[in-house]
C-alpha cells in the first residue's frame, strides 16, 4: 500500500484493534453490494432447493432485504462508522421467527447464512488481489467476516427460539383450557370442544380418562413428563392429565410410566362429554388415597375401589346410618363394643357361619358363640331383618376403612 494512502480504522474484535483498512477499499466494495446480494441470493436458491421461490415475490423481497442489510452492516463494521447493528440483528431476528412461524428447523437457514458469507468473502477477496493489500489486513477481515457471521447466526437463534417458545406457550395455554372444557360440569358443547381442540393441535380420542397427581412440593421440584398427545396441567395442586382413548395399545403402561413414584388417582373411561365424572371419581380416590383409606402410594386405580368410593361419597349418610343402626353398641364399654363390631361385621360376612368367624378371627368357636349372644340381647329382631343386616355390614365396613386416618 502506497504511503500517504487513506486509512479508516475498523473495529475492534476482542481485545485485538482490527488491522487499519484502506478506505479506497470499501469505496471500491460498496457499488458491488448488488452484485454481490444477487450472487448470495441465486446461490443460496440453487444450493438450498427449500428457499428456491422465484415465483414468491413478497418471500424473494425479504430475502433480498435480508442480504443486502447483513452486507451494508458488514462494511459499517468495517468503516468503523456504523452503528452498532442493532438494525441488521433486528431484521435477524425477524428471519428466526419467521422460520419458526413455518414451522422448519434452522439448518437450511443456517446454511444460507454459510453460503452468504463464502461468496461475500471471494469477492472481497478478488479486491484484495487487485491492491494487493498486506496478509494481516486479509486476516483481520476475514475475522471480522465471521463475526459478523456468529452474530447474524444469534440473532436468528433468538428470533426462532423467541418465536418458538411464544406459540408453545399459546398452545399449552390452549391445552389447559381444553383440559376445563373436558371436565366442565354440566358439559359443554361438542362444537366448542372440537374447535379448541384443532387449534390446540389435539386429536379428539372418543374416549378419556382422568388421572389426578399430588405433586411434589418446591420450586425445584420436578414435574411428570407425560407423553406428548396427553394433555397436562401442573400449575396446581393437585395436577390434572387427561389420557385420550385410555384402552388403546400401550396406554396403560404410558400413563403407569408418567406417573410412577408419585401418588397419583386414575378415574374410569368415559364418553368425552364426561370427563367431569371421571375427574370426579378421580379427586375422590386421591382424597382417600391421603386418608389412608385407600393404598396412599402410587397410582390408585378408581375402578380397583369402587364399593369403597360408594361407601365414602356422603360420609354424612353412612354416619347417619352407623346412629341409626349401631346406636345400641354405645351402651357397650369400649374395649367390649370394638370386639363386638368386628365380630357382627365378620358374621354379617360370612353368611352367619359361626365356625367360618373363628376361623376368620382365630378365636374359639365358642367365643364366638358368646359373643352372637350378647349382640342378639344388644339388637334383637334386628339381627334377623335382611334389610338391617345388609345396612349394618355397610356401615360397619366404612368404619373400618376410615381407622387408618384415627
Amino acid at each position: 500500500m502506497a504511503d500517504g494512502a487513506r486509512t479508516r480504522t475498523g473495529p475492534s474484535r476482542g481485545d485485538t484493534p482490527l488491522t487499519a483498512l484502506p478506505a479506497e477499499l470499501l469505496d471500491q466494495l460498496r457499488p458491488f453490494l448488488d452484485e454481490i446480494t444477487e450472487e448470495v441470493v441465486r446461490t443460496i436458491g440453487v444450493e438450498i432447493v427449500e428457499y428456491a421461490r422465484p415465483a414468491d415475490e413478497t418471500y424473494t423481497h425479504v430475502i433480498n432485504r435480508g442480504v443486502a442489510q447483513a452486507l451494508e452492516g458488514f462494511l459499517a463494521r468495517l468503516s468503523g462508522t456504523g452503528s452498532d447493528g442493532e438494525d441488521v440483528r433486528a431484521t435477524y431476528r425477524r428471519i428466526g421467527k419467521g422460520e419458526a412461524d413455518e414451522g422448519r428447523s434452522l439448518d437450511s437457514f443456517q446454511a444460507a447464512l454459510r453460503i452468504g458469507a463464502r461468496v461475500t468473502w471471494r469477492r472481497v477477496c478478488e479486491l484484495f488481489e487487485v491492491h494487493r493489500l498486506p496478509p494481516d489486513v486479509l486476516i483481520a477481515l476475514g475475522e471480522t467476516v465471521f463475526l459478523h457471521l456468529d452474530e447474524m447466526a444469534a440473532a436468528t437463534a433468538s428470533g426462532y427460539t423467541e418465536a418458538r417458545l411464544h406459540a408453545a406457550g399459546e398452545l399449552q395455554q390452549r391445552r389447559g383450557r381444553l383440559i376445563d372444557l373436558l371436565t366442565a360440569d354440566p358439559a359443554v358443547s361438542p362444537e366448542a370442544v372440537a374447535d379448541l381442540a384443532r387449534t390446540a393441535q389435539w386429536p379428539l380420542p372418543r374416549e378419556i380418562t382422568v388421572a389426578v397427581v399430588d405433586l411434589p412440593e418446591g420450586s425445584g421440584s420436578v414435574r411428570p413428563i407425560v407423553p406428548s398427545e396427553f394433555l397436562a396441567r401442573f400449575d396446581g395442586q393437585p395436577g390434572v392429565v387427561i389420557v385420550p382413548d385410555p384402552q388403546g395399545p400401550g396406554r396403560e403402561r404410558a400413563v403407569a410410566g408418567a406417573l410412577r413414584g408419585l401418588n397419583a388417582a386414575l378415574g374410569p373411561t368415559v364418553a368425552l362429554d364426561s370427563g367431569a365424572r371421571s375427574l370426579r371419581w378421580a379427586l375422590d380416590a386421591l382424597d382417600l388415597a391421603r386418608r389412608g383409606v385407600l393404598p396412599g402410594t402410587g397410582l390408585v386405580r378408581c375402578t380397583d375401589h369402587l364399593a369403597t368410593l360408594l361407601l365414602f361419597r356422603d360420609e354424612d349418610l353412612v354416619d347417619a346410618l352407623a346412629r341409626q343402626y349401631l346406636g345400641p353398641l354405645d351402651a357397650v364399654r369400649p374395649p367390649q363394643r370394638e370386639r363386638l363390631a368386628e365380630t357382627l361385621l365378620c358374621w354379617l360376612s360370612c353368611a352367619r357361619n359361626a365356625s367360618e368367624v373363628a376361623q376368620r378371627l382365630a378365636v374359639h368357636p365358642q367365643t364366638v358363640r358368646y359373643r352372637l349372644r350378647q349382640l342378639e340381647e344388644v339388637f334383637g329382631d334386628q339381627l334377623r331383618d335382611p334389610t338391617a343386616q345388609f345396612e349394618m355390614q355397610l356401615v360397619l365396613r366404612s368404619l373400618r376403612l376410615r381407622r387408618p386416618q384415627e
